[in-house]
């Protein structure tokens, strides 16, 4: 048997006429363009399926295994996923807003202009991923792990960040943390507060300090 290197479900394909089902395998399978809201898919096995422009609004993906499956423009906007494995995912444009992904792994992902607004990301894993542009308006981002990640324009201003949250080595070019409560973040070094954008309410970790040219000129 082939495992992926997450210990989730061997790279096979699945079988792809299968119903929408808990812990079902379409692993492989092409199932983009399809609006199948609501769908039950707790524990199922998406490995490196096409479910781009698919509509998995409402389901239930709860820990499924995402792994390598191309997203694009996708729609999980208020799905359940918590412990949800999204790593490696090729998911430019797609739609989490109000989606339940505690625990989640986002790790390695493609993620540029994703909409992560009222999404509930405690504990989840961003390591390495590609966040340019990404919207985490009202996200809930405690101990969410950014180390390596790249956030570009990513917009954090009203995230909601009570406690740890992990910016370990994370490329943070105009990086929105206007009115952001920084101070009990990890790994924040003064050249990445450098790189960011913030104003006189944004509060930083002790020892780093407001560069000069806050706040930012609009785009």
């Amino acid at each position: 048997m082939v495992i992926s290197i997450s210990g989730y479900w061997p790279a096979l394909a699945g079988a792809c006429s299968s119903m929408a089902a808990p812990g079902l395998d379409w692993s492989e399978c092409t199932k983009k363009n399809l609006v199948i809201p609501g769908s039950e898919l707790e524990g199922a096995n998406l490995f490196n399926a096409d479910l781009a422009q698919t509509d998995l609004s409402s389901s239930n993906l709860r820990s499924a295994n995402l792994e390598e499956a191309t997203l694009v423009r996708a729609s999980f906007a208020g799905a359940k996923a918590e412990k949800a494995n999204f790593a490696k995912v090729e998911a430019y444009r797609s739609n989490f807003e109000n989606a339940a992904a505690d625990g989640a792994s986002f790790a390695n992902a493609e993620l540029q202009r994703a909409n992560f607004s009222g999404a509930q990301l405690k504990g989840a894993n961003f390591e390495k991923a590609e966040l340019g542009r990404a919207n985490f308006d009202k996200a809930d981002l405690k101990d969410v792990r950014f180390s390596l990640a790249n956030l570009s324009r990513a917009d954090l201003r009203t995230a909601k960040i009570d406690g740890p949250i992990v910016f370990d080595r994370a490329f943070m070019f105009l990086t929105r943390i206007e009115g952001v409560d920084l101070s009990a973040a990890q790994g924040l070094q003064q050249a990445q507060i450098d790189l960011a954008c913030g104003d006189a309410k944004t509060k930083l970790p002790l020892g780093l300090s407001a560069p000069a040219g806050w706040p930012c000129q609009s785009e």
